[in-house]
Formats: structure tokens, sequence, C-alpha cells
């Protein structure tokens, strides 16, 4: 087939063969001769551009939501070939167009390519096709190959904040005997008497103990172990938005098997609930780390669901699989204030039984169309409306507060580590037991 180079060629000759028709009208057939010859010279050009003989595509099997994937083309094409490239169809979840060009470069075993698309969903997403184009030594001919492809790629959440530096410092810092050993002097579980020495809480002093050895002791309690947390995840229409590109559900989900990761390791029992107009995810409790990949491949189950959430039914349901006294960690948002009622209303009714930790992440969108500088009416009226949108927020997050629910809104790079350090602090007051 003609490439590029072919078309320019033509386009550039066209003035040239008018011009020649309105000088000299006798040598008209110079035109189609060129014509002609340019065409031959195309079809001699993609003749010896070379053959196909092998493509391999090697991409990775499992990737991670927000982290690059490597889909690299190795293709071998005997006799020639130049400026070789490659198209493939996929699926959105690695490119939002749905293909990925790719320039491969000469190497000793063949012409090489690699693509790096960012997954912004998760899920399996399928190669589809390949395309494979080359030119010949002129230029002006192209060869063309199509292929069949049954790759699949598994696109996880994302768990770069469990193998960070910083949380598995965390993780073995003694001072956090939670996750390490246990911790003197903090809890509600009685462990142990010891002398009394300055410093210690004075409200730590056993008066009874003392007074039997005539000398002061205090008491070294321990956290509270094998608790049960529960990850609740509304997949409903307002967690399906994104968020600096990724949706909401997404950045939930990381934090949510962050947290997940420090309680196995604190000796509790987590269990993942999924919800949108009915309940789509109800694990049962985890206690071991070494099972963690078990909430895992949970967590990438979950589906997105452009359908307002039914606060209500599943609610109702998670409370009725629940035999004790649990911590329920509620990941939503809301949008409208009808919808927050019902929300309201239904998570009300778990507070009598459990310890609630409603988790939401801060519109910014929303704050800096308020904040705007009211230059025009329509930037006045919708600045009106974001604050208005805000102060509605505010006064539902508010009345979650007042029934007496544990409410934890941050921005959303910062979501993680705020749901760690809200649950090591509920963790050794005491107050899931």
């Amino acid at each position: 087939m003609p490439s590029a180079r072919a078309a320019w060629v033509a386009a550039l000759a066209a003035p040239a063969a008018l011009l020649i028709a309105a000088t000299a009208p006798g040598a008209w057939v110079v035109a189609p001769a060129a014509a002609a010859a340019l065409l031959l010279l195309v079809l001699l050009d993609g003749m010896v551009a070379g053959n196909l003989e092998d493509v391999e595509i090697n991409a990775q099997a499992d990737a991670e939501i927000g982290n690059p994937v490597t889909i690299g083309i190795l293709a071998k094409i005997v006799g020639g070939g130049h400026g070789v490239r490659a198209a493939l169809s996929c699926d959105p979840r690695l490119a939002e167009s749905g293909q990925l060009s790719i320039a491969l470069a000469r190497h000793v075993d063949g012409w090489h390519g690699t693509a790096h698309p960012v997954p912004m969903r998760r899920g399996t997403a399928q190669l589809d096709r390949l395309w494979l184009r080359w030119r010949g030594p002129l230029g002006l001919g192209c060869r063309q190959v199509e292929r069949d492809l049954e790759q699949e790629i598994r696109i996880w959440p994302d768990l770069s904040p469990v193998r960070s530096p910083a949380l598995q410092t965390f993780l073995r810092d003694a001072q956090f005997g939670l996750i390490a050993r246990r911790i003197r002097g903090e809890g509600t579980q009685f462990e142990a008497l010891s002398e009394y020495e300055p410093g210690m809480d004075r409200r730590r002093i056993d008066w009874k103990a003392s007074a039997r050895h005539t000398r002061l002791y205090a008491r070294e309690n321990e956290s509270e172990r094998n608790n049960q947390i529960v990850f609740a995840f509304d997949c409903g229409q307002a967690m399906c938005e994104p968020v600096d590109g990724v949706p909401r559900i997404d950045r939930a989900v990381s934090a949510a098997l962050t947290a997940s990761y420090i309680a196995l390791k604190g000796g509790d029992r987590v269990s993942l609930f999924g919800f949108a107009a009915r309940p789509e995810l109800s694990t049962p409790f985890v206690g071991d780390s070494r099972a963690f990949h078990h909430l895992q491949s949970a967590a990438a189950g979950l589906d997105y669901r452009f359908e307002e959430p039914n606060f209500t039914l599943a609610l109702a349901t998670l409370s009725s699989r629940l035999q004790r006294r649990s911590l329920i960690v509620l990941f939503s948002d809301f949008q409208d204030p009808t919808g927050a009622e019902l929300m309201v209303e239904s998570v009300g009714r778990l507070v009598d039984r459990h310890l609630v930790l409603f988790v939401v992440m801060e519109d910014a969108e929303l704050a800096k169309i308020a904040e705007a500088d009211p230059s025009d009416l329509d930037t006045l009226a919708m600045a009106v409306t974001a604050d208005t949108l805000a102060r509605q927020r505010a006064v539902v997050l508010q009345r979650l507060r007042q029934m007496g629910v544990n409410v934890l809104e941050a921005p959303y790079e910062e979501i993680g580590n705020r749901v760690i350090d809200r649950y090591l602090e509920i963790k050794r007051s005491g107050a899931i037991g």
C-alpha cells in the first residue's frame, strides 16, 4: 500500500501536471506516465520491504491500578523493513482511546518496541488485535500485517503503600507494640503489675495492690486483639467519579487494604463488604496476614456501579451478618441531600451495636469552584452553587458526628495514612470490644 511519503509526492506533482497541461497541451501524456511510474515504484518498494517471520507480544500478566504496565513487542522481519510501527487494540482500562501506538527500533534479533500505559480502572484488560506496518527502502510502499490476540492483563488494586519503606519501617518499630509485640501500659486488657516509676501515668496505679505490698504498683495493660474490622465500600455512582484520574472507589480500596494489612499484623480479623443498589461482596473474616492475598483478590472484584447505592438494604444486611461488636470502616460519598438523608438514617442504626468510622474524601474541585474569583455571572453562579453544596456536605458530616459516628475527611493522597492513624487510636482506646 502507498505510504505517506508517496501521497506527498503525488500531491506535490499535481501542480506540475497542471502547469504542463496549461503550457503544453500536447505533452499531457507526461502526467499519466509519471503517475504510472510512481505507482510502479510504490509496488516495487512494497515488494522488497521484507516479510514478517514472527511477532511476539510480551505483556505483564498482572498490574496495579495507577502504575505503568510494560507491553513489549518483538517483530522479526526478513529481507528488509524500515520505520516499523505497531498498533494495539486494547481494553479502555489500559488506554482511554482503546488503542496503543508503538514505534519499534532495530536490534540484532529483530525490531523491538515497548509501551507503558497506566491503567486507571481495575478488572481484566484484553489485548484484542495487533497491526504491524513497515516501509520499503524508498519509503514509498508499505506492508501491513494484522494479527488477532488473546492476551489478558489483570489489573489489581494499588498495593504500593503496603510495600512502601515507610510502612515496613513502621511495622518493625518496637514502640508500636500492637503490631510487633504487646503494648504495655495501654489498652484495656490487664497484663501484669510493675513497680511504679516516676513519669508513669498516675491513673495506672493499682491502689489495692500497692496497699498490700506497701509500695506503689502500676497496672500494665495490652491492647485488645482479635477485634472484628469490616471495611465497607460504597460502589455507587458518586464513588465511581475520578479524583486526579483515578476513581474514588480505587483510592478507597488502596487505603482499606493498607489498613487491613496493619490490622492483620496487629492480631485483628478483617472482612470486606461492598454494595451499590444491592450487596455485591461479603468476605469471611481473615485473621492471618498470610491470607492477605484473599482480601486483595476480593477487592479486585469490586465492580463500578453507575447507580445510586441502597444504604438501607446494604447496611441492614451487613449488621445481620455481624454477631459481635465490630469496627465498621465505611468508605462513601454523597452528592444530593436526599441520598445523604437515607445514608444518615442507615448509618445511625449501626451505631447502637457497632463502632462506625465514616471515611470521605475532600472534594477539592468543589472547594476550588467555591473559592473562584467571581469575574462574571456564570462564575458567580457556579461559586454560589458550589458553596451551597459544601455547606450541605458539612451539615451531613456534623449530623453523623452528633450521632456518635467517627468521621474522617481528608484529601485522597492522605486518606490511607489517616485511616491507619484513626484505627490505631481506636484500638488503643479499647473502644471496639
